[in-house]
């Protein structure tokens, strides 16, 4: 197989699966910081729902919920009596930013409860509202905590797009296979090969970008959070 040609067919598709990858990653993000609030704050009824979503997005394989959003999604728009506008692509946005929010919130939740209890108190006794407590003391102490359990939810987020090809969304994996079938199957492995080197890019980059913010917030490492809450506190 000539890679200039096979090479070049699977790099068109590649902006599909970014596009599906960073739709998640922000959608799910958002959805994660809702979850996580209703969840830490013990809203009744809501926060019970809040756990049933994370529940469904940790326990339900990523494929079926996105079978899931293909074909419940012109189910809930039919009710409203609005054009179907469900496609593979959004049915794909849509079934994976649910399952990122729910794993993301059960990274982002228990990095906040991991902020020593001393840092909510002293917040609370210079009465700090919960958002001016999450912005300016446990905030960036549970970034910190949270960033290696969100650099894993990234990676495994680009390693379930893959599974777009079920629903019928021409991503890089969907376009891997027609054009294996084009060659009636032969170049398999040279095919995978090329795929197994993009996805791994892909990773690559998500690590660094994470490994990055890391060190520009390891002044609020757990060691030094103490003395950094208070002199933010402070200000």
């Amino acid at each position: 197989m000539d890679l200039s040609i096979m090479i070049p067919e699977l790099l068109k598709a590649l902006p599909l699966t970014l596009a599906i990858t960073f739709t998640a990653m922000i959608v799910g993000f958002c959805l994660a910081l809702i979850a996580t609030t209703l969840r830490v704050r013990r809203v009744p009824v809501v926060s019970q729902l809040a756990d049933l979503y994370v529940s469904y997005a940790r326990s339900v394989p990523v494929v079926l919920q996105l079978f899931v959003a293909f074909y419940g999604l012109p189910l809930v728009v039919g009710l409203f009596e609005v054009e179907d506008f469900i496609s593979p692509n959004v049915a794909a946005m849509v079934g994976l930013s649910l399952y990122h929010g729910g794993y993301l919130s059960e990274v982002l939740r228990p990095a906040y409860l991991a902020v020593e209890r001393g840092q909510h108190d002293a917040a609370d006794s210079l009465g700090y509202t919960f958002r001016q407590k999450l912005l300016r003391v446990v905030g960036p102490q549970a970034v910190h905590i949270a960033l290696p359990g969100y650099g894993n939810s990234i990676i495994y987020l680009i390693h379930n797009v893959a599974l777009v090809m079920y629903i019928g969304a021409a991503d890089v994996m969907a376009t891997a296979h027609l054009v294996m079938e084009r060659d009636y199957n032969q170049y398999q492995f040279e095919t995978y090969l090329v795929l197994a080197v993009i996805y791994s890019l892909l990773c690559l980059v998500a690590w660094l970008v994470v490994r990055l913010f890391e060190k520009r917030n390891s002044k609020f490492a757990p060691n030094t959070a103490p003395a950094k809450a208070t002199m933010m506190a402070s200000v």
